[in-house]
């Protein structure tokens, strides 16, 4: 990338005691046809840079930044080597079991097929997130748009959705038990487990909604005012685009956490190796899936290589939810 750099020139012209005149004029230093005038930036070396030498001598008058500095190489360096040692393992145990047998369209127990567990972990995640989507997203809007500031209810609303998040995935299946599946009636089938999961992510998609929202500057907003937008228009067509970005890393993060969900949804979708064909029956993820053949401990191998899938299938997923952002944000900027 090359600039033209022109040069100010300032001329200061001072009169008696009582009055001082300051003129300011500038000039380009050269022609925009002179070829000397253009600068290659990528060049240009930074001057703030620090030899290993002399970070040394301030690490020896500072002692602790070096202790800092060791305690946080070695940290990523501990995350970066138990994330790739998972991996690794996952994938060698996996790979070699991955045949035509799993992925035959119907479960028997000689094949293992992870086929109908791939298809309603779909379903699963589909209908979770269209029942905690809507739900979340306009809390948040709520929240940060309409409720009024220093109100109460904003404040046990989100303590109430910090707790939440906390709360072990068992609870969450326990209470779906007891109220989905026997309350009401709905049995271990796809809806009650949906429900659950709507429930648990439910926190998730709205917090980091708030936090999206919140972050679009106040400087959108009285543009929008001051265009004679109203508020309802300057939501849903200045805010909510500018927030688009944020709140796909809350569905994502829903997302990743319907997928490999297990206990609440032994509890309440069941574990029946079938394909679900209505809302009502009772089905299995991929996740429970893998869970059962490790725990009946004759199909580990089939195991591993549905925890290979498993893992595609999240990469899969994050991949399409980042481009989908980054082509948002690129719409937005044009």
């Amino acid at each position: 990338m090359a600039e033209r750099v022109e040069g100010i020139n300032t001329v200061v012209a001072c009169g008696d005691d009582r009055t001082k005149n300051t003129i300011i004029s500038t000039k380009k230093t050269a022609p925009e046809d002179d070829p000397s005038s253009i600068v290659d930036v990528d060049s240009i070396e930074a001057i703030n840079k620090s030899t290993w030498s002399e970070k040394w001598a301030e690490y020896r008058k500072r002692p602790g930044s070096f202790i800092m500095f060791i305690l946080v190489h070695l940290a990523t360096l501990i995350t970066v080597l138990s994330i790739g040692f998972l991996l690794v393992y996952v994938l060698v145990k996996g790979i070699p079991n991955l045949n035509a047998d799993i992925f035959s369209w119907e479960y028997t127990s000689d094949n293992c097929s992870l086929v109908p567990a791939l298809i309603n972990t779909v379903y699963m995640t589909l209908l979770s997130l269209l029942i905690a989507g809507p739900i979340g997203i306009f809390a948040a809007i709520y929240l940060v748009e309409y409720a009024k500031t220093g109100n109460k209810l904003v404040g046990v609303v989100r303590i109430t959705a910090e707790t939440l998040t906390g709360i072990p995935s068992i609870v969450y299946g326990l209470f779906g038990m007891l109220f989905f599946t026997n309350a009401c009636g709905l049995r271990l089938s796809l809806i009650s487990g949906a429900l659950t999961l709507a429930i648990m992510v439910l926190p998730v998609i709205m917090r980091t909604t708030e936090e999206a929202l919140m972050a679009v500057p106040k400087s959108y907003r009285e543009g929008s005012f001051g265009l004679g937008a109203g508020k309802l228009r300057t939501v849903f067509k200045v805010v909510l685009p500018s927030a688009v970005p944020g709140i796909l890393s809350g569905i994502i993060l829903a997302t990743g956490r319907i997928v490999g969900e297990t206990a609440a949804l032994i509890y309440t979708a069941g574990s029946v190796a079938k394909m679900a064909t209505k809302l009502t029956d009772s089905t299995r993820t991929l996740a429970v899936h893998m869970y059962l053949l490790s725990k009946e401990g004759l199909h580990t191998d089939q195991g591993y290589a549905t925890a290979v899938v498993l893992l595609v299938l999240v990469v899969l997923i994050n991949f399409a939810s980042d481009k989908i952002a980054g082509r948002v944000a690129a719409d937005k900027a044009n």
